[in-house]
């Protein structure tokens, strides 16, 4: 019995030793590697950028210039127009019958004036012979003086229709004005982008018609920090391309307006440039980034 408790004493100290060796194999072993850090890609230092709306300097609402009652609408949104189209009536029955009548009376005054001044050359005709007559003893002191009086009264009435047809052709060119504000017509070239009426509305003076605005040319404008005020000059170009990614095509736009002074809210001066060349993917309203030449 004592020699098989000796035995079993050996083998647990063999056992022991052998663990002992294996946990220190383990924690030798060498440390899992970390895995690489994602490699940032290094942006170009040489190109600053900023973004912008891009911009037509014709835009702007049409507006009733006198009251009335649209007649008819001549022009719908996306419509092309001409400087001087005609966009909507406006009832103009009343003013056409009122600058009838002035028109009438115009000519009624005219016509009073000319007999006047033909009347009036006679009687002066007369007056020179009554003169001659009166210095020559014919004709007494009174008949030379009423001969002076007639033409006196006559240049008077000449005088007096003269005024009287200058009132009324300024009546008549008023009236004119009037009839010609219920033709709404397009203010420049463009496109009617929006209609705010129909027919048969009244409408008053100042209410808005119609949007219309240009498409060209087209110009982006954008802000830059204070420090390139000084360093830019017109006919300098930029490169852009629309912010939404919708349209991989680059522009490029030369540089026509600098603000000359600096916005103390943002620190910013405003900078505009126009488009150069073909941009039919481009459209007001739209933004656009906008990359141009760091300062040096």
């Amino acid at each position: 019995i004592l020699s098989l408790a000796l035995l079993m004493t050996v083998a647990l100290a063999l056992s022991s030793c052998s663990d002992s060796t294996d946990t220190s194999k383990v924690a030798a072993a060498p440390p899992l590697a970390r895995p690489a850090a994602p490699v940032s890609q290094t942006p170009n230092e040489s190109l600053f950028e900023a973004s912008g709306p891009i911009v037509v300097e014709n835009q702007v609402d049409v507006a009733a210039l006198r009251e009335g009652v649209i007649t008819s609408i001549l022009a719908e949104p996306n419509t092309r127009v001409r400087k001087g189209q005609l966009l909507a009536r406006l009832d103009d029955r009343q003013i056409s019958a009122d600058l009838e009548a002035a028109s009438a009376k115009t000519r009624s005054i005219q016509a009073n004036l000319k007999n006047w001044q033909a009347e009036t050359k006679v009687l002066e005709s007369d007056l020179t012979r009554a003169k001659k007559l009166w210095e020559a003893g014919v004709f007494t002191k009174e008949t030379l003086e009423h001969a002076q009086y007639k033409v006196e009264a006559d240049r008077f009435e000449v005088s007096r229709e003269t005024e009287l047809l200058t009132n009324a052709q300024a009546t008549e060119r008023s009236l004119q004005l009037e009839k010609e504000k219920t033709r709404i017509t397009a203010p420049f070239d463009g496109i009617v982008a929006r209609r705010y009426v129909r027919a048969g509305q009244k409408v008053a003076v100042s209410d808005r018609l119609f949007w219309v605005t240009a498409v060209a040319p087209l110009e982006v404008k954008f802000t830059l920090p204070e420090r390139f005020l000084g360093k830019l000059k017109n006919g300098q170009t930029v490169s852009l391309e629309l912010a939404d990614g919708s349209s991989s095509v680059r522009h490029t736009a030369a540089i026509t307006q600098i603000s000359p002074v600096v916005d103390p809210s943002s620190g910013t001066i405003e900078v505009l440039a126009r488009l150069q060349g073909q941009a039919s993917d481009l459209r007001p309203g739209m933004l656009a980034n906008i990359r141009m030449a760091k300062l040096q």
